[in-house]
């Protein structure tokens, strides 16, 4: 199940809040992905909500979609491993690392998706609509218990959640409120009921939606991913070309014409 949303909704949050409602009931494992850090894994360790060794961090070294949408080896490997190592698991929560509204996985990757926002983020942003808050198995609008100090009207939140959604499930949640906090664990429990029986089909939420790549200097630029056209593993876009590394062999497989954004190689060089 992988779980998605901007930076600071509370992902790492809800994903402990998963884990402490269903340790009782499910074997689950946890894979993070953040660009340059692990931070996300050892915030769940110390949290103390699973083995620690059930927890692994992927650090995709390229914006956050990338090895959740584009090219998902390096996740799938991990989730392989982590499943060889723990056999038999129930669920293997994928966090996304924080990205804006345009994140989302390919069903090659998880089963199900919840995307996340928080009213800190304003109440408006479920109406601003993306692939992720239109099409993820749960939209979950967190950190509800202190929307009077942002001055977010939760139930319009919601409303209008569930309008962009067109009536698919829509979860007001914070982990200081059980009765949500229950909700979810009921969702979850239901939602792998209907996957175990065979009832659920993972949903591909579409392309990305066009999106911004800040250059480090205040700048950057607006792109959307076409059929040919995906990300290295340093963040550059690169056109009518393919990404792939198996990091696990070591082998990069990895071929590129010339002319990539911010490269200057030959079209057998390596892949960064």
């Amino acid at each position: 199940m992988g779980v998605a949303g901007p930076v600071g909704t509370g992902k790492s949050s809800l994903i402990a809040t998963i884990c402490r409602s269903l340790a009782d009931r499910l074997r689950i494992g946890v894979i993070t992905n953040d660009i340059y850090t692990d931070e996300d894994a050892r915030f769940l360790r110390s949290a103390g909500v699973l083995d620690p060794d059930r927890i692994r961090a992927v650090e995709t070294g390229a914006c956050p979609h990338t090895a959740i949408r584009d090219d998902v080896t390096t996740n799938l490997l991990a989730v392989e491993d982590l499943e060889a190592d723990f056999s038999p698991l129930d669920l293997v929560l994928v966090e996304s690392g924080g990205d804006n509204l345009t994140a989302t996985f390919s069903p090659a990757l998880v089963d199900a998706q919840i995307f996340v926002l928080d009213v800190a983020g304003g109440g408006d942003v479920a109406r601003k609509g993306g692939p992720g808050i239109g099409r993820a198995d749960l939209l979950v609008v967190n950190k509800i218990d202190i929307a009077p100090y942002v001055e977010v009207d939760v139930d319009r939140m919601v409303a209008d959640a569930v309008a962009a959604r067109g009536g698919a499930p829509v979860l007001a949640l914070s982990k200081n409120v059980q009765p949500t906090v229950a909700a979810l664990r009921e969702w979850v429990l239901a939602l792998m009921e209907r996957h175990s029986s065979g009832v659920h089909t993972p949903v591909d939420p579409g392309p990305m939606a066009p999106h911004f790549h800040a250059d480090g200097e205040g700048g950057g630029y607006v792109h959307s991913h076409g059929e040919d056209e995906t990300h290295g593993r340093d963040g550059a876009h690169r056109e009518n070309g393919s990404h792939r590394k198996d990091e696990a062999q070591g082998r990069d497989e990895a071929h590129r014409r010339e002319g990539a954004r911010g490269q200057d190689e030959t079209p057998e060089g390596p892949a960064h």
